[in-house]
């Protein structure tokens, strides 16, 4: 028998699989037993989400909270899903490497927007390798693979900087969210989202951050 497809349909501002998947992100940050990890990938599994987006995702995670976080994901997503992994995987080739730099300069361009030439600069004077690593690696390898939305990536960023309280990184995301091509009732989800996981205090200046960002 074929399972039903399952439909998403909007609940705050974002469909049930696009909030699935931030879900699975903040649980991908914040999980300190693998019995949690467990549980939110099940109910990754349930809703149906695209298996391309989890995927995505957990590969994302590595630039945002670390390779034993992501090494982990992956091992219990393998478990609970039984897919198999790809038997490779071309876009990874360092023979791309050009094409990560193309395409990580349009991409990190599309984030920041107007802001795009200063962030350049600012990351260069901490360490020129920095620089080089933020465009190559992270979006021209890592966040401009075509596999998931540039728009979702940026909404699961925002709810991982959030439960991380790396407010300087968030509020660039924000700005990156929106310049993807989120909705603002989007990011406002993402925040309510966030909101359980983090200080009163925590709470209070993502909202005051993100008041600012939507008048800018």
């Amino acid at each position: 028998m074929t399972a039903a497809k399952s439909v998403p349909v909007t609940v705050g501002a974002l469909d049930t699989h696009t909030r699935e998947l931030v879900e699975l992100a903040i649980a991908i940050a914040t999980f300190r037993e693998e019995a949690a990890l467990r549980a939110a990938l099940s109910r990754t599994l349930a809703a149906n989400v695209n298996p391309a987006w989890v995927e995505e995702l957990i590969l994302q995670s590595y630039l945002f909270v670390g390779f034993p976080r992501a090494l982990n994901a992956a091992r219990e997503w393998r478990r609970a899903s039984r897919r198999s992994p790809p038997p490779s995987d071309t876009d990874a080739d360092p023979r791309n490497m050009p094409n990560w730099e193309a395409r990580g300069e349009a991409t990190c361009a599309t984030v920041y927007g107007d802001m795009y030439e200063r962030l350049r600069r600012s990351i260069r004077e901490l360490h020129p390798a920095l620089d080089a690593w933020m465009i190559v690696d992270g979006y021209g390898k890592v966040l401009s693979r075509p596999a998931l939305d540039l728009w979702r990536r940026e909404l699961c960023i925002v709810a991982v900087c959030g439960v991380d309280e790396q407010d300087r990184q968030l509020h660039a995301h924000l700005h990156g969210a929106l310049n993807a091509g989120a909705t603002p009732d989007a990011v406002d989800t993402v925040l309510d989202l966030v909101a359980p996981h983090v200080t009163n205090d925590a709470r209070l200046r993502f909202r005051l951050l993100w008041a600012r960002v939507r008048k800018s």
